[in-house]
C-alpha cells in the first residue's frame, strides 16, 4: 500500500464510521497515548522491566499500527501529503547523514 492509499483509507473511514476528525489537539493526545502504548510494550519485551498479566496480550504491530494511523489522520486534516513529505525527509537525511553515521566510532562496535 503507498501512503497516499492509506491516507484515502482513513479518510474514508473517518468519514463513514467515524462521522468526523476529531480535533488537532485531540488527536495529538491520541497519538501520545498510543506511543505510549508502544513504549509500554518496548519496555517490557526489549528492556529490563518485568512484565505484568495486562501486557500479555499486547501485540506490538497492532500498537504500531494505532500510532500509523492516528499520525495519517492528523496528516490528512492538516493537508499534509505523507508520500510527498517522507520522500523530501529522505532527501534530506541522505544529504545530511550521508557520511555521519559511518564516522560514528560507536556504530562501529
Amino acid at each position: 500500500m503507498q501512503l497516499n492509499e492509506l491516507q484515502q483509507q482513513v479518510d474514508d473511514w473517518i468519514k463513514t464510521h467515524g462521522v468526523k476528525y476529531f480535533a488537532p489537539l485531540t488527536n495529538l493526545g491520541i497519538l501520545m497515548e498510543e506511543v505510549g502504548e508502544v513504549s509500554r510494550i518496548m519496555v517490557r519485551e526489549y528492556g529490563e522491566q518485568s512484565k505484568k498479566q495486562s501486557d500479555e496480550d499486547k501485540n506490538l504491530g497492532d500498537e504500531l499500527a494505532d500510532v500509523l494511523w492516528v499520525l495519517t489522520a492528523i496528516a490528512n486534516q492538516c493537508g499534509v501529503n505523507l508520500e510527498e513529505a517522507v520522500q523530501k525527509n529522505m532527501l534530506k537525511k541522505t544529504k545530511r547523514d550521508a557520511e555521519r553515521h559511518r564516522q560514528n566510532k560507536k556504530l562501529q562496535e
